[in-house]
């Protein structure tokens, strides 16, 4: 697991650039190579007075499986947290007192980061997830009764599709 820095996080205290024993943090570019950085060192990782160097799995585990109560269960939250976000954007919408607009707004980028979240969770976003192709599939069809073009659709169905993505 080579390390990485979160930049946002970094406060340029430095303190990896000397404990790393194979000098691959660099607080110029902010980067940390991974040709340089040893297995599990950590060295650099528990330095950092900001917490801005975390260890990076080579690999992510698979989705747990969800059982189709808790998906939607999930799928329902995410319907909630939309219509809140459209909700907000309507509120802000109407809104003539730029504090209530800037307020709204930010209850609906919360709500629809909520959504995305939960419906991740319910494996809906997952790119190699069947229902990810399923649905835009299903997208496209409706698409193209409507008389609109959907070559962009396929093409993503196609690259999507867990048949054809071979691991790296």
């Amino acid at each position: 697991m080579p390390a990485v820095r979160n930049i946002r996080l970094c406060t340029k205290d430095c303190l990896c650039l000397y404990v790393c024993p194979t000098g691959a943090t660099d607080t110029e570019t902010g980067q940390i190579d991974a040709a340089k950085c040893l297995e599990g060192c950590r060295a650099c990782v528990d330095a950092c007075p900001s917490h801005a160097i975390s260890l990076l799995p080579k690999t992510n585990p698979p989705p747990q499986p969800k059982a189709d109560a808790v998906r939607a269960a999930l799928r329902a939250l995410a319907v909630g947290k939309m219509e809140q976000a459209l909700q907000a954007d309507a509120a802000a919408r109407a809104a003539k007192d730029p504090v209530v607009r800037q307020l709204a707004a930010a209850l609906s980028a919360s709500n629809r980061r909520m959504a995305e979240d939960l419906i991740r969770e319910a494996g809906f976003l997952l790119p190699q997830s069947r229902d990810v192709i399923d649905v835009l599939q299903e997208t496209g069809r409706r698409e193209a009764a409507a008389g609109s073009p959907t070559d962009e659709l396929d093409r993503l169905a196609v690259l999507l599709d867990p048949d054809r993505i071979r691991p790296v």
